[in-house]
């Protein structure tokens, strides 16, 4: 009985992601970066994605309804695996779709505070994940792969979106102190990424997502507007810093003698 009000409850909070999604993509309303009057658009700061970035939706939230799909089979039903991030899972959706919602009305500010809840639950999810490592690549595709491109593209995203709220609550630097700011901000998500690298151990689906959103950074600051050649250049090394500090660290489990205990669990 559990198992079936789990399976409806990350079923339910999946069909409130996809309402927020209709919002989102201007089905209803306007789209996000029209929302809170353009602030979170990909020219609104120097830490914005590129356009093109936000594709990964696409393949995210296609992962999460092959998740919702893949709970509901019946070999899957009594999963502790799943059964530990059931909740957890339904929580990440229900953010997303809120996320969404509160941008349409304009509330930049607490929608930083449901992003950061946001990634909060996707690390203890991933974390969970590295608990009770998946059998079956299906599982390791649809469940590690999913919700690491979640958390990792998730991250980035929440930086631009602290920027974004500060640029529109007025704060408003010289060019060259701006420039410098964003240097700071996309050092720390760097930071962020090898810290997320080492605590879940090393997950490439998290790597890749803040790669990707970091070199989008790049090319929107290096080809796009605003233009900046320093934010720019500072986001290609962030992204690179955490793209090959999550390859080291795959190396170097890789190469642990057998029998020794993998540190996190298993890795996707």
């Amino acid at each position: 009985m559990q198992d079936r009000v789990r399976q409806v409850v990350v079923t339910v909070a999946a069909a409130f992601m996809v309402l927020g999604t209709l919002f989102g993509l201007g089905v209803f309303g306007s789209r996000v970066e029209e929302s809170a009057g353009g602030s979170l658009s990909a020219t609104a700061t120097l830490v914005a994605p590129a356009g093109p970035a936000f594709s990964i939706w696409s393949v995210i939230y296609a992962g999460l309804l092959a998740y919702v799909v893949w709970q509901w089979l019946p070999a899957n039903a009594a999963s502790p695996r799943l059964r530990s991030i059931g909740g957890l899972a339904a929580a990440s959706m229900v953010l997303n779709g809120a996320w969404l919602l509160v941008t349409q009305a304009g509330w930049l500010w607490a929608s930083v505070a449901v992003i950061v809840a946001l990634v909060a639950v996707l690390g203890e999810l991933v974390r969970r994940l590295g608990v009770i490592g998946a059998e079956a690549p299906v599982d390791k595709l649809v469940v590690d792969g999913t919700f690491g491109l979640y958390l990792g593209w998730t991250a980035v995203a929440t930086v631009a979106n602290i920027t974004a709220a500060l640029v529109a609550s007025g704060i408003d630097p010289s060019p060259l102190a701006a420039e410098w700011l964003a240097v700071v901000v996309l050092a720390t998500a760097a930071v962020i990424g090898v810290l997320l690298s080492r605590v879940l151990g090393a997950r490439v689906a998290v790597a890749l997502a803040m790669g990707w959103g970091l070199a989008w950074i790049a090319v929107g600051r290096l080809a796009g507007e605003p233009p900046s050649a320093l934010a720019g250049t500072a986001a290609a090394v962030a992204a690179a810093v955490v793209l090959i500090v999550t390859a080291l660290s795959r190396l170097r489990r890789s190469d642990e003698p057998v029998g020794v205990p993998a540190r996190t669990g298993t890795r996707g």
